[in-house]
């Protein structure tokens, strides 16, 4: 005797988590998809989705329960990134920088700084920002300049940030700073709170951009800023450490965006290719044309699956997260931008005009390869992991 359930045994996603999907799914299609195009094209921070995503409580997934948020774990925040990169990439930048710039207090702040900035946050009142990047300090975070310099109380931080999603909208910036330029690279690092607007301050320019163009993209200056004391996360010398476990663990929410960014181009290429009709047929079924829709749906679950797995993984805290991480930023990067361009050829000249969302869902898969570490950097981790393994 068969028995028929109502859900995969095999689906490795709770009825909660089905739930929270489908939630955000419908969200994303009604709310923010037909927002999309003008976003792009006036390159505007989107406010109204902003506060759509606090007053759906999505910005506080990240944030435990006690602190006003929804104690969601890594794979349940990747499930929200993704329905909303389906239909904007830069929408979903905003709960991906919620994560990324409050990651620091959640894996080295004490008590009592995450119940000062983590209700703020959870309820999208605050937005933040994750301020390592500066002009000589890209790939290797180690050779940051900004410094921060101990008065009395407090620090004084001096230098440049750049390339910082949501530095002109955020009110919490954790920024890294060298606390001590003669120690060894990797403890010359700190990392601080910093609550913005405050003296000292100043947002340099916003960059114009290929893609992500409504997520404002900022070089930021400090000068003479005064920090507490009290907002500097963990000990002296620990920022390049904490920078780094950030990293491992937000990276998953990138790949999140790039399955979603896929997964919206290869839609449009469907119901484009049904509807399509050359030589009297659909061109779905010119073999040709096939083959490339079946590639991208493949290639997108394996994306898919790779990144359900690395949040598991993570989520368990085993010794390779750090792999785990850059396998499915890389995977998922990678077929983005595959999966994009193949859906670009497959609209043919519409596929190349704004009147379709391929060639934005094109634009926006790039920077899925370069931020919080590019596909280069991602190939060093996975290597080095593999290298300094024992032998078996």
């Amino acid at each position: 005797m068969v028995t028929v359930t109502t859900r995969n045994p095999a689906d490795r996603l709770t009825e909660e988590q089905i739930l929270l999907r489908d939630t955000v799914r419908q969200l994303a299609v009604e709310r923010i998809a037909p927002r999309a195009a003008e976003i792009d094209r006036t390159s505007e921070f989107p406010e109204d989705i902003r506060q759509l995503l606090a007053q759906q409580d999505v910005l506080g997934l990240p944030f435990p329960v006690e602190f006003g948020g929804v104690g969601g774990d890594l794979l349940t925040v990747c499930l929200a990134i993704e329905e909303i990169a389906k239909a904007c990439a830069t929408s979903s930048l905003i709960l991906i920088v919620q994560v990324l710039g409050s990651l620091p207090l959640t894996l080295a702040g004490t008590p009592e700084q995450q119940a000062r900035f983590f209700p703020a946050l959870a309820s999208g009142r605050t937005l933040a920002a994750f301020g390592l990047t500066e002009p000589e300090a890209g790939s290797d975070v180690a050779a940051a300049r900004t410094r921060a310099v101990r008065d009395g109380d407090g620090y004084v931080l001096n230098g440049t940030k750049r390339f910082i999603t949501n530095g002109s909208v955020a009110g919490l910036i954790t920024v890294f700073a060298v606390t001590d330029p003669e120690a060894p690279r990797h403890r010359r690092l700190s990392c601080f709170a910093v609550e913005v607007p405050t003296p000292g301050f100043r947002v340099e320019r916003l960059e114009h951009k290929l893609g992500i163009r409504g997520s404002p993209t900022a070089e930021l200056a400090f000068e003479d800023v005064r920090v507490p004391a009290a907002n500097r996360i963990g000990a002296e010398g620990d920022g390049f450490s904490i920078a780094m476990a950030t990293l491992d663990r937000s990276r998953p929410g990138v790949a999140a965006q790039a399955v979603g960014i896929a997964q919206g181009a290869l839609d449009t290429a469907v119901a484009y290719a049904r509807d399509r009709r050359q030589f009297n047929q659909r061109i779905g079924d010119f073999q040709m044309v096939a083959a490339m829709l079946a590639d991208m749906d493949s290639q997108i679950e394996a994306a898919r699956q790779l990144l359900y797995t690395a949040c598991a993984e993570i989520e368990a805290g085993g010794p390779d997260i750090g792999r785990w991480s850059a396998m499915c930023k890389l995977v998922a990067g990678d077929t983005a931008m595959r999966v994009t361009t193949d859906a670009v050829q497959v609209l043919g000249g519409y596929g190349y005009i704004d009147e379709f969302p391929v060639e934005r869902m094109m634009r926006d898969a790039k920077i899925t390869q370069i931020y919080e570490g590019t596909q280069q950097v991602q190939r060093l981790v996975i290597a080095r992991a593999l290298l300094g393994r024992p032998a078996s």
